[in-house]
This record gives structure tokens, C-alpha cells and sequence, in this order.
């Protein structure tokens, strides 16, 4: 506390409000919002919590009877634009399951800025230790069928939806888009604003759209 209070008197006026400002909005409100939105809409959508999560800002869930919204021990939750350290977000982090059956599960210590995971009917799955960078959008489905396009508008397409697999320490860099199918291996990372469409092997660096693998991770240079 004393190097704290040493360190601090060694700024500028103005310096020392930003800094007591961030303190009382980022690690004070924001916490707190964040903290009484998910207990609330756990209270009420029956979600499946584990100990130790952190939010900020509002946290947008839709969880339709039948189906399972899990988030582990230590997720670290951010829909506040200001306690995003990367990239601004433009939205909050939101949750939604549609038909009974749908899931989205989260592992342990898994960090989200702003993501947008909408599991319609299939299991959306996040391994352990994952970080998604700001502005994802990860679906299960495309919501309407894709041809004839005369039928686009009334034919949902429930039976193309597709599960997605995220594995263990994967890093999703900001404003990617994960597709219906897509299964990305342990370790592996995904470009900024990246499309992932397909397999994505382990311990690899893939970018683009569709994404491509354009180096494998460990391996010498």
C-alpha cells in the first residue's frame, strides 16, 4: 500500500483523477453492474455459474427453456467499453439458446470482451483457458436456409445447424467470426478478423476469410 501511495503522489493533479477515476468506475460501477446483471439473469434464466467470475458492464442473456448456458470458475466477462484494455467493443457480451437442446458451455479462466455467442439448437463448447478478443461473433447456424432463395424468409433450416468446438487455450484475436462447424484446436490462433468455417488443427496460427493455416506454432523458425 505504502509503494501505492509513494507512486501515486509522484503524479500530476489531472493524473491522479484519471487515475482515481478509473478506480472508482472500471474496479468500483462497472464491477458492480456487471457483478448484480449476471446474478440477476442467472437468478432468473437458471444459468450454470461457476466461482470466481468477474464481470463489467451489462450482460445480455436470452436462455430458452430446454437448454444450458454454463460458464466455469474464473471467466473473466467484459461488456464494458472501457475496461476493454485491446480494442473498443462495440457491443455487450451476449448470450443466447434458442430450441430445446441448445448449449453453451464455457471452461475454466476463459476471458470474452464483447462477444456475441448465439447457439440456436446445437452445443457451442469453449475449452479452458481460452481468450476472445473484442467484437467475436460465434453461431451455431445461419438461421435461413441458404436456396431456393424464394424460401430464405420462412424456411429456418434447423437440420444444417452445426456444433462449434473451441479448445483449450485458443486465442480468437478481435472481430472474428466463428461459423456453424467450425472446430478450432488446443493452442491454436485465430487472426483478427478472421472467418472460421472448418477444422482449425492445434498449435497453429491461422488468418483470413475463409481462414488459413500460415504457421504452425513450436516448430523452428
Amino acid at each position: 500500500m505504502q509503494k501505492f501511495i509513494n507512486k501515486f503522489n509522484k503524479y500530476t493533479f489531472n493524473e491522479k483523477l484519471a487515475i482515481l477515476y478509473f478506480r472508482w468506475y472500471i474496479e468500483g460501477l462497472s464491477w458492480v453492474i456487471g457483478m448484480i446483471s449476471l446474478k440477476l439473469q442467472a437468478f432468473f434464466f437458471d444459468l450454470e455459474l461457476g466461482q470466481n467470475i468477474r464481470a463489467w458492464g451489462t450482460i445480455g442473456i436470452i436462455k430458452s427453456p430446454g437448454t444450458i448456458i454454463k460458464i466455469g470458475d474464473h471467466a473473466s466477462l467484459v461488456s464494458d467499453a472501457m475496461r476493454s484494455s485491446a480494442a473498443p467493443i462495440y457491443s455487450k457480451i451476449k448470450f443466447r439458446t434458442t430450441k430445446p437442446g441448445a448449449s453453451i458451455i464455457l471452461g475454466h479462466h476463459v476471458g470474452l470482451s464483447g462477444t456475441a455467442i448465439t447457439a440456436r439448437s446445437k452445443t457451442i463448447s469453449i475449452g479452458d483457458g481460452t481468450i476472445i478478443g473484442p467484437n467475436v461473433i460465434i453461431t451455431d447456424s445461419d438461421f435461413h436456409a441458404l436456396w431456393p432463395p424464394e424460401d430464405r424468409m420462412n424456411n429456418p433450416d434447423f437440420e444444417n445447424d452445426r456444433d462449434v468446438f473451441i479448445g483449450k487455450n485458443v486465442w480468437i484475436g478481435m472481430n472474428a467470426i466463428i461459423l456453424k462447424g467450425g472446430s478450432i484446436g488446443d493452442n491454436s490462433i485465430i487472426g483478427a478478423g478472421s472467418v472460421v468455417t472448418k477444422y482449425v488443427p492445434t498449435n497453429c496460427v491461422v488468418a483470413g476469410n475463409p481462414a488459413r493455416v500460415v504457421k504452425m506454432l513450436g516448430e523452428k523458425e
